[in-house]
């Protein structure tokens, strides 16, 4: 059987799709091994998990809540994924050597597991966790592209000894991608991309939850900004608590931050939610238009109304609009009536409901974790035959 070596940012967005894929193939009978952050990942991956850990960066500066477009591509590049990839470099090459897999398969986010896995000669496989890469979002910012690449190459020259020449976010033996056509649109892909929809896998439980507070007979609307979305999201928070005073349905806010105060008696504040479990239950979705968060969404066939902050975002909410699966808000002036009128819209509208559910059978086709898992299997074959004499 073959041995495939996780390569993951210490990102939640980016660790669950991962191990969806992980569970299944070691469901299979293969071994999986993991390089990145050690807590977070026993945590998302289990107990269990086999994992190397790999440093972080040393005092990694915090980005700004209000810092957006060309400033915070910027400072996802030079602040976050370059100095990530050189403090992981380490932990991923004794990750390789104690491990010795048949296939890597990289984060998009985690350059240092392309970089090496190319140099070391193994098959790699990139994880694309969202689909706003897979458009180029560099294709109108030549500039830009050409200080990305400038980066890259000194990066290749400091952790891979300047050998190989792949994009490490675009392996060209495959990439994963965990949406489909009828959320991504008509963009052209990279060469050997799989769409293979959201890998959902079992979560170990991390909360508990006041299942009792549901009303099966009042609408429910989950509102979450993610994980890494604390200190922007405390106006946008209150105003959503707002909203609800005046509606005849109820909310469930993820509230990591603690930022709200006193809600109406229809608002269930909790500082973390069971959002697999809980996704059945809802009836819409109110998010920041994170990638998991709009397909695990999408996959249950529920509308949105979304109010992308940055990176990502905006690419991912202009497809749910594309996809006809929901209302986008703007972030910064989403005031308490134009967040009440977008839910309501939502919820009695059907059409929104009828566009999520198409997304969603898409979704379910695509194959999802068992559809990445056999992808891999197939590299992991052509990589055994190679070794065999």
């Amino acid at each position: 059987m073959g041995r495939f070596l996780f390569v993951v940012p210490p990102l939640v967005g980016h660790v669950n799709p991962a191990a969806g894929v992980a569970a299944e193939l070691t469901a299979r009978g293969h071994e999986v091994a993991w390089a990145g952050h050690a807590e977070l990942l026993w945590q998302l991956a289990g107990p269990d998990a086999l994992v190397f850990s790999c440093a972080l960066p040393a005092g990694v500066a915090e980005r700004p809540p209000g810092l957006k477009g060309p400033a915070a591509l910027r400072f996802l590049w030079q602040d976050f994924l370059v100095p990530l990839a050189d403090a992981m470099a380490p932990g991923v090459d004794a990750a390789i050597d104690a491990f010795g897999p048949h296939v890597v398969v990289a984060d998009q986010q985690a350059l240092a597991g392309g970089l090496l896995a190319e140099a070391r000669g193994l098959p790699w496989v990139t994880s694309a966790t969202t689909s706003a890469e897979l458009t180029d979002p560099l294709a109108g910012m030549p500039k830009v592209a050409e200080w990305v690449g400038e980066l890259l190459a000194g990066l290749r020259a400091r952790v891979a000894g300047g050998r190989g020449s792949a994009d490490p976010r675009f392996s060209p033996h495959g990439v994963l991608a965990f949406t489909t056509s009828e959320l991504l649109g008509s963009a052209e892909l990279p060469p050997r991309t799989r769409l293979v929809g959201p890998a959902l896998g079992s979560r170990p439980s991390t909360t508990d939850f006041p299942w009792e507070w549901l009303d099966p007979l009042c609408p429910t609307v989950l509102v979450s900004l993610g994980t890494a979305n604390t200190g922007a999201g405390a106006e946008f928070l209150t105003a959503t608590a707002e909203a609800f005073a005046g509606l005849a349905a109820r909310a469930v806010i993820a509230d990591p931050g603690g930022v709200l105060g006193e809600v109406p008696p229809n608002v269930l504040v909790c500082p973390r939610v069971p959002q697999l479990p809980l996704l059945p239950r809802v009836d819409a979705v109110l998010c920041h238009a994170g990638h998991n968060t709009v397909c695990e969404t999408l996959w249950h066939g529920l509308p949105l109304v979304v109010a992308p902050i940055r990176d990502d975002q905006p690419i991912v909410a202009a497809q749910v609009v594309a996809a006809g699966a929901g209302i986008r808000l703007r972030f910064g002036r989403a005031d308490a009536p134009r967040i009440a009128a977008a839910v309501t819209e939502v919820l009695t509208e059907p059409s929104y409901r009828r566009a999520a559910e198409t997304v969603a059978a898409s979704f379910h086709a695509a194959g999802g974790s068992a559809a990445a898992a056999g992808h891999l299997e197939q590299l992991a074959l052509e990589s055994l035959a190679r070794l065999r004499p």
